[in-house]
């Protein structure tokens, strides 16, 4: 790759909006929920199954419910996305508010 083309490249990657927002995990077997905030909506459930296929993932108690029911039984919904005119400096506060609010709302646990 040429300098011209990665420069390109490297500007394109920096121009991307990311999405970030809020998450639950659902296991339809025993109906637990746990609700996340996502820096990144676009990856977050590839990060999530790799982790729990791993039997890695931070949440005892999601991994332990993966481990007894498997993937099938795993689902993660998109609750919530934030807009994009929020400046990168509130995200932190405004993902914390809106976690909390969904917790409450699906009486779920922390991921």
């Amino acid at each position: 790759m040429n300098p011209q083309d990665r420069r390109a490249a490297i500007d394109a990657y920096k121009e991307q909006n990311i999405a970030a927002g809020v998450i639950a995990v659902h296991c339809q077997t025993d109906g637990q929920v746990w609700v996340a905030k996502a820096a990144n909506l676009d990856t977050i459930e590839n990060r999530i199954r790799f982790t729990l296929r791993l039997g890695s993932h931070p949440n005892s108690g999601m991994q332990k419910a993966y481990s007894a029911h498997g993937d099938d039984a795993f689902s993660i919904e998109i609750l919530e996305q934030l807009h994009d005119d929020i400046p990168d400096i509130a995200r932190p506060r405004i993902l914390k508010e809106r976690v909390a609010h969904w917790r409450v709302s699906l009486n779920a646990q922390a991921l």
